[in-house]
């Protein structure tokens, strides 16, 4: 029986009607690398329940302590059925590229069940008629709530169902599940003790609260770091429907890499940074809606020490990085992105990457879930704007890898929308066919972005753009 941690529970709390709180990704396959030419379903089944033991992730649920006094438990689920998770389903006809994201869309925004462990699989066959895609493609859709694992640990989550060549491997004896109730009893009994510990926590937190402040104070002062104050408000700063929009575009890695290389000391992620940013002036100058000030934009950050490597749950903390949007040369863009990109992160060292996991862990878990529904009923969270998009970075596999012996050959990366934030960017780089790659996936909330494919092509236009403005 293990704890939730204070973040894990944020993502609980957010978990509202027409906004669920996981994340997900689409994964492309060739069968032809398989035995026979074939990945039968019956085999996919086989070779998940054979690694379930690898991740405890696939079979443990939610425990509730009453009356909520305390932060939720991962047990057993005693009557888990690995049928219930994984289900296949074929593409509407005609099979094609915008059919697929459709289709994801749909399952994307359909909230998991709480009272199960949380995570579903879909097999989906008939994208015979997707431009660039070998025939007799499927695709694996996997959805996992973001309270059991963030982008960090889904890289780790990945590899466990994968191979790295087309012969499947034996993963050995799988063990006995123990399988351990938890009594009402029993979790009141882990509360009182918990809340016993809270001031201490909380004595603790502002101990770390005073040196943060003063270290921003004197960033500041420096010049190290400024506020992004004064953050405009977009489209995407509204209510959110229930209904989601996906899409994505691939660049050549190698190509990125160059365009970065045209400015000293960007990264790879400044680039793709600038790339959405392009994206999204041209998306809002056509509907005539461009503010005049800078867009910004929220980036998860991986705040995991070393010995923290294998931890699952969530230790994330956020960056708010300016967009420049308001820059409408590319490389100039490029250049004041990076050195914006390189004051946000001067600004959450001297806060402490961790502040805002200790900051959840102090807070009782009902107070958590009655803020985030207040400021969602009153409104609070249109009209208080945090950041205007997210984007993260989510490293793909650095090798070629196999599911059931079929070669993965695409896909693209989901993430939730959150309050008052209806669009939200994934970068994720892979490697298909010894060739390094990078996509910008993105999912919106649809009556905010009712044309996803327009956007698809702003985002390509910005790329060229700024290849054109880098690389000629």
């Amino acid at each position: 029986m293990e704890q939730l941690s204070g973040q894990d529970v944020m993502f609980l709390s957010a978990e509202m009607k027409g906004l669920p709180q996981h994340i997900g990704g689409l994964s492309i396959y060739d069968q032809s690398t398989a035995e026979g030419g074939m990945v039968r379903f019956k085999q996919i089944l086989s070779m998940l329940e054979s690694r379930m033991h690898l991740s405890p992730i696939f079979t443990r649920k939610l425990a509730t302590v009453p009356m909520k006094l305390d932060r939720p438990y991962w047990v057993e689920d005693e009557h888990f059925d690995l049928e219930y998770h994984v289900r296949h389903i074929a593409l509407p006809e005609p099979g094609d590229w915008r059919q697929l994201c459709i289709l994801v869309s749909r399952i994307h925004a359909r909230p998991l069940d709480m009272n199960k462990p949380l995570w579903e699989m879909y097999i989906i066959e008939g994208l015979d008629n997707i431009e660039g895609l070998p025939k007799n493609c499927f695709a694996m859709l996997l959805k996992v709530h973001h309270a059991a694992m963030d982008g960090a640990t889904g890289a780790m989550l990945f590899p466990i169902m994968h191979d790295l060549s087309p012969e499947i491997q034996n993963p050995g004896n799988i063990p006995n599940r123990v399988i351990t109730k938890a009594t009402d009893w029993q979790l009141l009994s882990k509360a009182y003790v918990n809340n016993l510990k809270r001031p201490k926590r909380f004595i603790k937190l502002l101990g770390n609260a005073l040196p943060a402040y003063r270290r921003i104070r004197s960033g500041r002062q420096q010049g190290d770091f400024r506020s992004l104050e004064d953050k405009q408000k977009t489209r995407f700063q509204g209510k959110i429907s229930p209904y989601r929009v996906v899409d994505s575009v691939k660049f050549d890695f190698e190509e990125v890499r160059a365009i970065k290389n045209t400015v000293k000391g960007a990264t790879v992620n400044d680039a793709m940074l600038t790339i959405v940013s392009g994206a999204l002036r041209k998306y809002l100058q056509s509907k005539e809606e461009l503010p005049e000030k800078t867009l910004v934009t929220g980036c998860p950050i991986d705040v995991r020490s070393d010995a923290e490597r294998a931890a699952g749950g969530n230790m994330v903390g956020f960056m708010t990085v300016s967009l420049c949007s308001d820059i409408e040369d590319p490389k100039k863009r490029l250049e004041e992105i990076s050195s914006e990109s390189k004051q946000s992160k001067s600004y959450a060292e001297a806060l402490g990457p961790r502040i805002a996991m200790d900051v959840t862990d102090v807070m009782p878990g009902g107070m958590m879930a009655l803020a985030m529904r207040a400021a969602v009923g009153t409104g609070l969270a249109e009209r208080a704007v945090i950041f205007n998009t997210v984007v993260t970075n989510v490293p793909g596999p650095p090798v070629q890898l196999y599911f059931c012996g079929a070669e993965l050959v695409d896909g693209l990366s989901l993430g939730p929308l959150l309050p008052g934030v209806g669009l939200f960017h994934v970068v994720y780089s892979s490697v298909q066919n010894k060739k390094g790659s990078i996509a910008i996936s993105f999912n919106a909330c649809r009556e905010q972005m009712p044309d996803p494919a327009f956007y698809a092509q702003c985002i390509r236009e910005s790329f060229d753009e700024l290849k054109a403005s880098t690389l000629s």
